[in-house]
């Protein structure tokens, strides 16, 4: 008789156990799904806040991306100070807005570009405190076609954007083998 009440008991505690943290979990998801309206804890509401910002900066991204294969890039997105780095062999460590149409106008002269897959936009963070800022990575795969000669080459790339509090981009930077990819294709 003693077991089983022992057993009954821990069967009660278990339960209640389970009922408090089933009720927590429940809490949480619900929170996690878009219901945020009585957060009291500063950092959840900056997170809440860092998630529309990324949302609204992959839009952007969206914009640029499909106006660049259409060889007609969206440049008002961009901040006038905005700051280019990217992986091209001679070319300078840091570039300008002005630098980067003037390689775009030379590439969309003599490429078409086609991507590979939808894109999977990932938030980025702060690299000084690891938090969600808003910015946008990603990885993707470009098809490059010479149009004099049809041949092509699929590039893989990553890619981040930093953006200011008007949603422009600030930083951008892209690793991928540019020069060999497109000496591949020559």
């Amino acid at each position: 008789m003693k077991k089983f009440k022992l057993i009954l008991a821990l069967a009660v505690v278990f339960g209640f156990i389970y009922s408090c943290n089933n009720s927590a979990v429940q809490k949480m998801s619900e929170k996690m799904n878009g219901d945020q309206s009585d957060h009291v804890c500063a950092s959840c509401a900056k997170s809440a806040d860092a998630k529309v910002t990324f949302e609204n900066n992959s839009k952007t991204m969206q914009i640029l991306f499909d106006s660049y294969a259409n060889e007609a890039v969206e440049y008002s997105h961009f901040a006038d100070d905005v700051v280019f780095r990217g992986t091209l062999l001679g070319s300078a460590d840091s570039l300008g807005l002005d630098e980067i149409k003037g390689i775009h106008k030379e590439f969309f002269a003599k490429y078409d570009v086609e991507y590979m897959a939808p894109f999977n936009y990932l938030q980025g963070v702060n690299a000084q405190t690891g938090k969600a800022d808003g910015s946008v990575r990603m990885y993707y795969a470009m098809q490059v076609t010479h149009t004099a000669n049809a041949k092509s080459v699929v590039v893989p790339i990553y890619e981040s954007f930093d953006f200011n509090e008007e949603g422009k981009a600030t930083f951008v930077q892209w690793y991928c083998d540019w020069t060999a990819s497109l000496e591949s294709i020559e």
